[in-house]
């Protein structure tokens, strides 16, 4: 396990609770609750008991079912963190190309884990060399809003919409300014001054 689980214990042994479990490897509760309904198939550990009206497995079974889980997935796939180190490449700088997917071509998820997902490393290098060979894209004066620089950003558009008033350092100027209903603005940023911004993080 790569992280630190909260310890809950029950008859003085060590336990997880679902919440324990979605906060150690970042899994859904619809993820887990499917995994136990599909128990009969796929191994899932039966409970150890309750704690409260939570249902608990033991720490140790659930490790290593969730271990012998991992190991299946098909050879040749790597996880982002993966291509990260292989390429020398930032995490937030895969994310951006993975939230431009639709117009770079990023190949698709090859497999699903939970939410920890795997690409095809020989397609993923062939994808991206080419992808680096590309001239400059023709589009980079092109305007964006602020929810279009989130999603360049690979960031969630609420965690941007603070930026106007408290922008960051290197924070671009907006190029242009509309005016809204109700006193609202809308700004557009140059794409070719978001991708500086994003390439300076």
């Amino acid at each position: 396990m790569g992280e630190t689980v909260p310890v809950t214990t029950l008859d003085g042994r060590r336990v997880y609770t679902r919440a324990d479990l979605m906060d150690a490897y970042g899994l859904g509760r619809s993820t887990l609750e499917k995994w136990f309904r599909e128990r009969e198939r796929n191994g899932h550990p039966e409970p150890a008991g309750t704690v409260g009206s939570q249902l608990t497995w033991d720490a140790d079974a659930w490790d290593r079912w969730y271990a012998a889980r991992g190991s299946a997935v098909p050879a040749g796939l790597v996880t982002r963190d993966e291509l990260a180190a292989r390429h020398g490449l930032t995490r937030h700088h895969l994310k951006r190309l993975w939230a431009e997917r639709t117009a770079n071509g990023h190949p698709d998820v090859a497999h699903q884990v939970g939410k920890a997902l795997y690409w095809d490393e020989a397609e993923w290098t062939a994808w991206y060399s080419a992808h680096q060979e590309r001239p400059p894209e023709e589009d980079a004066e092109d305007l964006v809003t602020l929810a279009e620089a989130a999603r360049i950003l690979g960031l969630a558009q609420t965690s941007v919409t603070v930026y106007p008033k408290r922008p960051p350092a290197g924070w671009p100027e907006p190029a242009r300014v509309e005016q809204l209903g109700g006193g609202r603005l809308r700004r557009f940023y140059r794409r070719s001054d978001i991708l500086t911004y994003a390439a300076r993080k």
